[in-house]
């Protein structure tokens, strides 16, 4: 089964995240912020990443940073899925292979689940 990590400190959008994979067919867990999704991707090892930018105690290109550091992060597939405009996101975000970069306000949760499709094909 696919397995996708959400990492994402508002937990109404994360819950509507979850329900929306989890009707497609994936196994899902959620963290909070960046430190918990860190820990969380060392359990799961999720095939997929959405990740916030702008969280608590870890933020996403930080969290993004530990994650390409360890043999068992580098092949996760990451899609930032924030607020923060592209223009506005760290430079770092550009060389860590991410696969996706996603404004929440231009997207629909379907269309959000269809790229993820995508990128997981």
């Amino acid at each position: 089964m696919t397995k996708i990590a959400i990492v994402e400190d508002d937990l109404a959008i994360a819950q509507m995240y979850r329900m929306k994979f989890e009707a497609e067919g994936y196994k899902v867990e959620i963290a909070e912020n960046g430190k918990l999704g860190l820990a969380l991707c060392e359990q799961m090892k999720p095939d997929l990443v959405l990740l916030d930018l702008m969280m608590p105690e870890m933020n996403g290109d930080e969290m993004l940073t530990a994650l390409r550091k360890t043999d068992w992060g580098k092949p996760i597939k990451v899609i930032i899925l924030t607020n923060v405009g592209e223009q506005e996101a760290p430079e770092s975000l550009k060389r860590l292979d991410v696969s996706a970069f996603i404004v929440k306000a231009e997207m629909t949760p379907r269309q959000v689940a269809e790229l993820v499709k995508q990128k997981l094909a």
